[in-house]
């Protein structure tokens, strides 16, 4: 299934039915008076979040999305039928956005959330509504109200506890491959991940999602490479487990690299917690290994060994990313729990 993160949908809701203009007319009833109904209500159009996708292909191949209208009126005071309503079925973790790519409609977190999108019109009133003492035999009805349309964009952004980050090759599809059971794509070349990886991992007894993205590069925040079209995907997450390449010659401005690039790209990314791991361990001496990971705590603080190839050191990695985790939940659980009532 290709992976996709962006769409631009055309919606629009349903325009209301008229309402009818219509007069009682039956043998022996002299003064009949009006009858006619009301028009049916145009349909809305509502978003909604099902479990089972994670992407956005399915728009791809639609991208307009237009409500039933309602039907007018009749005689016989009788109403028009509704038009029918349409739902965009979305992944969770969907932003809605307006047509200017920058204002939110909605965030859509939890499966079976919906959104209205756009409201139908309602149906106009048939004569019966403006019989009055003084008028007994109206002959106006209104027209329904008419659907809203209006463009919006849909962007996913994964739903992960922990994200990945760190330069093309610094061993992220190697660590989630080693860790869990997703299988990326690993090669010996730069950007070889070219979409988000997702990959549930466990470790003492519990579990939690990882997301990979593809890797950062200098000036990714002006549009540079590939991983600033998925930074949103790691915004959600808990904690992010930055991996330094072991063999670089400079991993300290490895590691400044894309801090500049977390800082540039706005929003928390760069306040959220953050692990550090000096990775491909297997490939330096003592001495090497040492020396880099000294000149990476200069810079970035406690650092982490491990090897994502050689599986050395993944578990102590695993269990301070899970601790972090678990400590995030903790506070999200205390944030929207009930305190109760007041006492003094």
């Amino acid at each position: 299934m290709k992976f996709l993160d962006l769409a631009k949908v055309y919606i629009r809701s349903g325009g209301g039915g008229g309402g009818a203009v219509s007069f009682r007319r039956e043998k022996y009833i002299e003064y009949g008076g009006p009858d006619g109904g009301d028009g049916g209500r145009g349909g809305d159009v509502w978003a909604e979040a099902v479990d089972g996708l994670n992407t956005l292909i399915d728009f791809r191949y639609q991208q307009h999305f237009f409500a039933k209208n309602g039907q007018p009126g009749m005689g016989k005071q009788r109403t028009g039928k509704d038009g029918d309503d349409i739902v965009l079925r979305v992944p969770v973790g969907t932003e809605i956005l307006e047509d200017d790519e920058e204002t939110v409609i909605a965030d859509i977190t939890e499966v079976g959330q919906r959104v209205l999108l756009a409201k139908g019109g309602n149906g106009g009133f048939g004569n019966l509504h403006f019989k009055s003492s003084t008028n007994q035999a109206p002959r106006r009805a209104n027209p329904g109200l008419e659907g809203v349309e209006r463009t919006i964009w849909l962007r996913l952004k994964l739903i992960a506890d922990v994200g990945l980050l760190g330069l093309p090759n610094a061993g992220k599809s190697t660590f989630l491959a080693a860790t869990s059971n997703a299988r990326p794509k690993i090669a010996d070349y730069p950007f070889t991940t070219l979409h988000p990886n997702l990959g549930v991992v466990g470790v003492d007894n519990a579990e939690f999602v990882v997301a990979d993205i593809p890797g950062l590069i200098e000036g990714a925040h002006e549009g540079r490479g590939l991983g600033d079209q998925f930074l949103g995907h790691v915004e959600r997450c808990s904690v992010l487990l930055h991996l330094v390449d072991g063999t670089a010659e400079d991993v300290a401005e490895d590691y400044r690299t894309i801090i500049h690039e977390l800082e540039e790209y706005g929003g928390d990314l760069a306040l959220k917690p953050r692990v550090t791991a000096l990775n491909k361990i297997d490939a330096l001496s003592d001495e090497e290994r040492a020396e880099k990971r000294a000149a990476l705590e200069a810079v970035a603080g406690p650092v982490m060994e491990m090897s994502g190839v050689a599986r050395t050191g993944l578990v102590d990695v695993l269990r301070t990313v899970r601790a972090q985790v678990d400590a995030d939940r903790l506070r999200l659980r205390a944030e929207t729990e009930d305190p109760g009532p007041w006492r003094p």
